[in-house]
């Protein structure tokens, strides 16, 4: 077993580590099937100028992915022979004090937000990990892998690794690790004989062995960071640069509006399939891994997960949720025309978007109505059912003169257990609103996720079995439209460069883009993950 134990020391604080140091083979313990995934995640790698700390920018980096995950943070750097690292429960801002960021030494790094769909959140298994053979290799993952049991059978197996947590990204740290070391093939020369082309040659090998949703940045140190990207592209992964002196730093992240908040020039995505590796010799190279990519990205990143201020694969997400708004406009003319509307009024923040070009394209008013607390989290993300419901009551507050006696069509990036939506009909109703119209940027949501968003129990969505005036009624809505899933594609596809071939809408659909996800597969997700086994 190759993982470095007692990594970090047991109150959080920061520690460094030569990276050959072992670690005992019989101290890891074993998993069972139920393996914990972390997927909608934020992650970012940074190589820097030779002189460089890093550091800094990975916490400024992070700060802006901080919306993808809110559970627990990390960072690992490194210089030439060691690694440095901190992780702990927690927001970025509070994980990360400035005793904590004058250790994290080095002119290459990574960092990684979490966010849980199920199991622990203990400290141990939050990200970046790391595992000292071969080389010393650290890895922050953004996804959700479908066959994490049989990896880790095979890992055992095959490859004689055992892993100390239950969750998949470590599984898929020691698959990497594993293929490194299987395309060195005992070479000698150590780390100085790694190639470019072993890592291909290892990435290659991971996207054979695995199945399911898989951003990744990794770090080997004293060498270099590679990023890579699932062969469907599900996850977003961009890339940037920057010439410093003459040397061109560069920067992995979850999305591109990191690269501009932290100085970078934007770049491109990361292809599906493809790995880019960043040498600290400066030298970079890119190479496609898998033989039949297919561009099949989340459509929910544009909906609700990413900022609107980011590009993804050639995709405006602001651009998109404009399209969305002006789509609902279109089903209110045609199903309503005769709407009587008063006011749109977006659930900040995510709902804004689309509610002023719906507004726009009735000819309408647009109104804030809602004021947020912005010191509350976002409440899609949070674990438990309880939690989630007193975090509606505290998040929002109404400015009841902007309901008072009208008809307001509230508008909402989508609706998954009903829970937010009757709560913010129920204010609005009790700040005077005669009628309170419903809108949802996404269709229906009636199939689990499995690539990693945290709404599998089916019979925990509000639209399960359930008539559109069946839903309408339960969340109290006097009437509520949908947008229809062609128009939603049509909106997320309309003005890219580089539009991919199709998305990844399993949970409107139920079409699953990488296969193999059987009913019993959804089952057994289903019984790890609903709200029941996470209070």
């Amino acid at each position: 077993m190759a993982r470095l134990l007692g990594f970090e020391s047991t109150d959080g604080t920061s520690a460094h580590v030569p990276w050959a140091q072992a670690s005992d083979p019989e101290s890891a313990k074993s998993l069972t099937a139920s393996a914990v995934c972390y997927p909608m995640c934020g992650i970012i790698g940074i190589l820097g100028h030779p002189e460089a700390q890093v550091a800094s920018s990975i916490y400024d980096g992070m700060l802006v992915l901080q919306h993808r995950g809110q559970d627990a943070a990390g960072i690992v750097t490194s210089d030439s022979d060691n690694i440095y690292h901190r992780r702990a429960n927690g927001l970025v801002r509070d994980v990360f004090r400035a005793k904590h960021m004058s250790n994290l030494l080095g002119q290459m790094g990574m960092g990684h937000v979490r966010y849980p769909t199920a199991g622990s959140s203990s400290v141990a298994e939050a990200q970046p990990f790391y595992t000292n053979t071969p080389f010393g290799v650290s890895l922050a993952h953004n996804g959700n892998l479908n066959n994490t049991t049989d990896i880790i059978n095979g890992l055992l197996e095959y490859d004689h690794r055992r892993i100390n947590t239950s969750s998949d990204s470590e599984a898929l740290l020691n698959l990497f690790a594993a293929e490194i070391q299987r395309s060195v093939n005992g070479r000698p020369g150590g780390l100085e004989a790694l190639s470019e082309d072993d890592i291909f040659r290892a990435v290659e090998r991971v996207h054979l062995r695995v199945e399911g949703s898989y951003s990744v940045i990794a770090m080997i140190t004293g060498w270099g960071l590679v990023a890579f990207r699932d062969p469907h592209g599900i996850r977003p992964l961009f890339m940037g640069t920057c010439e410093n002196e003459g040397f061109i730093e560069r920067i992995f992240a979850s999305e591109s509006v990191t690269c501009s908040a932290l100085g970078f020039t934007p770049e491109r995505d990361i292809s599906p399939g493809e790995a880019a590796i960043a040498r600290l010799d400066g030298s970079f190279s890119a190479k496609q891994c898998h033989s039949e990519p297919a561009h099949t990205p989340c459509i929910f990143e544009h909906v609700y997960f990413a900022r609107p201020d980011s590009t993804i694969d050639g995709i405006s997400v602001h651009g998109a949720r404009l399209r969305m708004g002006a789509a609902l406009a279109r089903r209110v003319l045609k199903e309503r025309p005769d709407h009587g509307i008063d006011a749109v009024i977006p659930v900040p923040d995510s709902g804004r978007i689309a509610a002023m070009e719906m507004a726009r394209s009735l000819s309408v008013d647009y109104r804030e109505g809602f004021v947020k607390n912005r010191y509350i989290g976002r409440t899609f993300i949070m674990p438990g059912q309880s939690m989630r419901k007193d975090s509606v009551k505290k998040k929002l507050n109404t400015i009841d003169w902007e309901f008072a006696g009208k008809t307001v069509m509230i508008v909402d990036d989508s609706i998954v257990r009903g829970n937010t939506s009757r709560r913010i009909i129920d204010m609005a109703k009790e700040a005077g609103a005669k009628q309170v119209f419903f809108a949802s940027s996404a269709p229906p949501i009636i199939h689990p996720n499995v690539y990693g968003i945290d709404m599998p129990a089916r019979a925990e969505y509000v639209a399960h079995d359930r008539s559109i005036e069946q839903i309408a009624e339960a969340i109290g809505a006097d009437w509520l439209i949908y947008q229809e899933l062609d128009d939603l594609v049509e909106a997320c596809l309309d003005g890219g460069k580089d539009k991919p071939a199709n998305f990844d809408c399993s949970c409107f659909d139920g079409v699953y883009v990488t296969g193999g996800i059987t009913e019993e597969y959804l089952s057994r997700v289903e019984s790890a993950r609903n709200d029941a086994a996470k209070t």
